[in-house]
């Protein structure tokens, strides 16, 4: 199925055709695809080039604006299918696995044995970059997606405490509605909705039962009675949301917080770079917190770039140095100094992070021993996009739809995935 849906969306854009490369007088060049078009994460792409071109090698920026890649995959598979791709692109997940399946990818194994990814990597994170054993793309960064940003002065007003516990969110929420404030801070879009309902389904259903559900997609994970309470929980947070949610950004649901109209939003932690361009420090203008019930658990997202087949030798070194150099300690502090995540290297030097960043790295690595550092589905790391696409609509329908119960929803749901695979 996965196969069918890409070759289908590349045969219906091989009539376009795109202009071949120019070199650059040097050893050799990537063209690299990427939607890193605004604020830090522009800046850490100009970073990324002079620590390319100081190795001699030229980079064709390629970037294609859209904060979540559709219009980037669209270009992609155009020029995929002219013969014609770029040296690398801004993919992540199973998608992956999918362009590497169809051939497009090339081997960067001798790469990662010189530069140690082995033993810098975690295994839940080099599992996602390879394809059949072999390393065909490259990490960039971890975001931690099962935050809860807070504004300790609202909570102050209200009488409150960060909550810490499902009853402790509910206690909070209501002493802050009474207070006259908003208690959650929320975007009515499908992808947020999702991101909400997985911190839940994390605190409800334990990360065993949550990598059942939401990557193997075994149907009884899927339709047991923890899946049908974290519909019911996942509900009750509706009377704590404002009646302006529906189509809200999600940085426009950050600003909330950060003004005070709103006292917590759950969202990943590039919430934190809004925090930051506002001018706030992390324990004292705000705080961040893991989702209620899910402290030592983490979700990640992660930013990689997958690496295509080139036909020019000296445009493969080029192609080579780019992943050891996106790896690289000095890439990776400053790529996620701007981004508001974290590096992926274990071993690497967090002198230069704020709080919530240390924080966040040191629930990465306990996770990864205890089992308890999952990929997220919601940000399309557990799954496929087409499951997926069949989760947000049936998380989102019954959202927005109180007359349908939640284990109606679960029934659904299993079907849902079931018809997505």
């Amino acid at each position: 199925m996965k196969r069918k849906t890409l070759i289908s969306a590349l045969s219906a854009v091989a009539l376009v055709t795109s202009a071949g490369l120019a070199h650059a007088e040097n050893k050799g060049e990537v063209e690299v695809l990427h939607w890193w078009t605004s604020g830090g994460e522009a800046k850490s792409a100009a970073v990324l080039k002079v620590m390319l071109e100081q190795q001699g090698y030229g980079w064709k920026d390629f970037a294609v604006a859209g904060g979540g890649g559709e219009s980037a995959m669209t270009v992609l598979k155009t020029r995929a299918v002219s013969g014609n791709p770029p040296a690398a692109a801004q993919i992540k997940g199973h998608d992956i696995q999918e362009w590497a399946d169809l051939g497009f990818l090339t081997t960067l194994d001798d790469t990662a044995s010189s530069e140690n990814w082995e033993k810098v990597l975690p295994k839940v994170v080099t599992n996602v970059m390879k394809y059949e054993g072999n390393y065909v793309a490259v990490p960039v960064n971890v975001h931690r997606v099962n935050w809860l940003w807070a504004n300790p002065a609202v909570f102050e007003k209200a009488g409150a405490k960060v909550p810490t516990t499902w009853d402790e969110f509910i206690a909070a929420a209501e002493k802050i509605k009474a207070a006259g404030y908003i208690p959650l801070a929320h975007g009515g879009q499908a992808w947020q909705d999702a991101t909400v309902f997985e911190a839940v389904a994390l605190e409800t259903m334990g990360t065993e039962l949550y990598l059942k559900a939401f990557k193997q997609h075994d149907p009884d994970a899927l339709g047991s009675p923890e899946m049908v309470k974290t519909f019911e929980k996942f509900r009750q947070l509706k009377q704590y949301i404002d009646k302006d949610s529906p189509g809200r950004d999600w940085n426009i649901a950050t600003n909330m917080v950060i003004e005070g109209k709103a006292a917590m939003q759950i969202m990943g932690d590039w919430a934190k770079g809004e925090f930051a361009a506002a001018g706030k420090t992390p324990g004292v203008d705000y705080i961040c917190a893991p989702a209620p019930g899910t402290a030592g658990m983490f979700t990640f997202n992660i930013d990689s770039f997958a690496f295509f087949k080139l036909n020019d030798a000296n445009d493969a070194a080029a192609q080579k140095t780019l992943a050891k150099t996106i790896l690289s300690p000095k890439f990776q502090e400053v790529f996620n100094l701007n981004k508001g995540s974290i590096p992926v290297r274990l071993d690497q030097d967090m002198s230069p992070f704020d709080q919530c960043a240390l924080d966040s790295m040191a629930t990465f690595k306990s996770a990864n021993k205890s089992g308890d550092l999952v990929p997220s589905w919601s940000h399309g790391l557990a799954t496929t996009s087409q499951i997926q696409g069949a989760i947000y609509d049936v998380v989102t329908n019954y959202f927005n739809d109180d007359k349908v119960t939640a284990d109606a929803t679960v029934d659904k749901l299993v079907r849902a995935v079931k018809a997505a695979m």
